[in-house]
């Protein structure tokens, strides 16, 4: 197991302080904010620590401030409804005595039913494609910097574009089709438990999501133009899954507006099986 993901699941395990009360910590990798993937991955792992019995099937949360990388976060939770099928949790996240973020996420017992789902995409397999590392290594030093410092850094999950176009060096500036498909996983083995699981999805689901409504605009995260922040963040859980295994995240812009863009992204087993589907708005406002 690599440092990078032992560390993320050392800090999906929360300390528990009080009765529905724990505590989270950020990973200390320089980053300015906390990281919004991580923040709805710690509230669904506090969520999920007050139900027995169920799976949660949704979740749906708002940033409402940058988290303090240099301080924990607590999570509150509280106990919405328990019924006989369903089960419902809200989760506030607190730093300096101020709510940074709200979660809300329902819980049911598994079930048999109707099915039916989206076709995933034809696209190359993830062995066919080009690493990050590989990436790195073609563009050489023309990588923006802001490129090259997240590749540098030693990650917790792997990816593997579809086009890797919008990473050379003369990418900046020029519009593309607002969808693009990455293949992810984590980049070791995780324990056999289905939570973490889950948890490590809800991480990685706020990744790279928003890059499609930039790159429509030939605008990067990284090219320090704009200021992009995730506002609110909704995942639905379909089918079973794992996390450690290569996941397609198909992802596409439907609009931008008001200095906001909405994105949304389907995940599909590498067998094609959809496990799960994600809406996210976010800020995109250009930098004065």
């Amino acid at each position: 197991m690599s440092n990078a993901v032992a560390e993320l699941i050392s800090i999906l395990d929360l300390e528990q302080i009080e009765i529905n009360i724990f505590r989270g910590r950020s990973p200390q990798v320089g980053w300015q904010r906390v990281f919004g993937g991580l923040v709805i991955s710690q509230a669904l792992v506090a969520a999920s620590r007050t139900v027995d019995g169920r799976s949660p099937h949704s979740l749906h949360c708002y940033f409402l401030l940058p988290g303090d990388p240099s301080i924990p976060i607590v999570y509150e939770v509280e106990r919405v409804r328990d019924g006989r099928s369903f089960a419902t949790r809200r989760c506030t996240a607190v730093q300096h005595g101020r709510t940074i973020f709200v979660l809300s996420v329902s819980f049911q017992v598994d079930e048999e039913g109707l099915e039916h789902a989206l076709k995933m995409p034809d696209v190359p397999p993830p062995e066919a494609l080009a690493g990050l590392e590989e990436i790195k290594r073609a563009f050489g030093d023309e990588i923006p910097d802001g490129v090259r410092r997240y590749f540098d850094r030693e990650r917790p999950i792997e990816f593997r574009p579809v086009d890797v176009s919008r990473y050379a060096p003369d990418a900046a500036g020029t519009a593309r089709s607002a969808t693009q498909q990455i293949w992810m996983r984590a980049s070791g083995r995780l324990p056999d438990d289905p939570a973490i699981h889950r948890a490590v999805l809800a991480y990685l689901s706020d990744m790279t999501l928003l890059d499609t409504a930039l790159v429509s605009h030939g605008k990067s995260v990284f090219d320090g133009t704009m200021q992009v922040a995730s506002l609110d963040h909704a995942l639905w859980f379909h089918r079973p899954f794992r996390t450690d295994e290569w996941m397609l995240y198909d992802q596409e812009s439907p609009n931008a507006s008001g200095a906001r863009g909405l994105c949304r992204g389907s995940l599909f087993s590498r067998d094609g099986r959809l496990i799960a589907s994600v809406m996210q708005e976010g800020l995109m406002r250009p930098q004065a």
